[in-house]
């Protein structure tokens, strides 16, 4: 077991690595000038001049890679060209923000799909079945910025339920922070729920057709504690994977969602910086993205072996 989390932890370490690299040069490969938009469209030269100097800007790119891992390394990620905030701890407001949607959303979904899934492989061809995977087809189907406006038009508009649009934070007033996290919690567990029932069904088949679930059931016991007692386990181990890959894709790619509801989340800041070709801004939100996607999927490989112990033993 030790054995197993060093691997994964040495593992992690080149992954971010290289997440790093491709953030620093992708963003060198978007046309324009930082300095340019730093100073206005009346900079002259020499204020150019200076400022690529003192940004290092002047210096080959191996060298202004040395020299950013070194910021990134003391947590400096540099400072909004629009607002000359520090991009760290602007990230970090915003992502708070997205983190509190996408985890709630994320365990709704999982404490929906994952006994709907294995109810389904349970009643496999039944009408059970048959219903939920068709509910789950659609819910795949339908893209969630549309599903997201149809619930903002029923809920919010036409029966005047929940707030339409906005966000309030709960230092502020929770009643009304848990009302309009509502539609944007409800967006995303009705679309990943479709995913993970798929998911849960298929890995519970997998399960279901072993020799020892056999075994179980020639003993006598009902057909509930052969589920619960003997398939959950085992079949949990793939779902738990892909819980971890929508976990992560969500929080980087949430942005469609908090456009729709105008929530103040990291994948808005990263939209906004995109239009306002603030380049530190999305230099920091890829960085964090990669940082928070990888730290997830480290986290669910530490934990696989509490469903299936045959991993840490490989």
């Amino acid at each position: 077991m030790f054995r197993f989390f060093v691997r994964r932890l040495l593992a992690a370490a080149p992954t971010l690595f290289i997440s790093a690299a491709a953030v620093f040069f992708l963003i060198r490969l978007i046309p324009g000038d930082p300095a340019a938009l730093l100073l206005g469209d009346q900079a002259d030269a020499a204020s150019l001049a200076d400022l690529h100097r003192r940004l290092g800007l002047d210096q080959g790119l191996p060298t202004q890679f040395m020299l950013w891992l070194q910021r990134l390394w003391h947590g400096d990620l540099g400072q909004s060209i629009r607002t000359g905030e520090p991009v760290l701890p602007l990230v970090l407001d915003h992502f708070i923000v997205s983190a509190r949607i996408v985890f709630v959303a994320v365990a709704l979904a999982a404490a929906i799909a994952v006994p709907a899934g294995m109810l389904a492989a349970w009643r496999q061809n039944g009408k059970l079945d048959i219903g939920l995977v068709s509910a789950a087809t659609v819910l795949l189907s339908i893209p969630s910025f549309w599903l997201g406006l149809m619930l903002l038009y029923v809920f919010g508009l036409a029966l005047g339920w929940l707030p339409v649009i906005g966000y309030v934070d709960f230092g502020e007033d929770p009643v009304a922070a848990l009302a309009y996290m509502v539609l944007p919690v409800a967006t995303l567990v009705l679309h990943e729920t479709g995913i993970l029932i798929r998911m849960a069904r298929a890995s519970t088949l997998e399960v279901l057709r072993l020799d020892y679930i056999t075994y179980a059931r020639s003993k006598g016991l009902s057909e509930g504690a052969v589920l619960w007692r003997h398939t959950f386990r085992n079949a949990f181990g793939p779902t738990w994977t892909l819980i971890g890959l929508v976990l992560g894709n969500l929080l980087g790619g949430i942005a469609v969602v908090e456009t729709v509801f105008t929530i103040p989340g990291l994948g808005r800041l990263l939209v906004d910086s995109i239009f306002g070709r603030d380049y530190p801004v999305i230099q920091g939100c890829l960085l964090f993205v990669a940082f928070v996607y990888v730290l997830i999927n480290l986290v669910v490989d530490l934990l696989y072996p509490l469903f299936d112990p045959r991993v840490a033993e490989a």
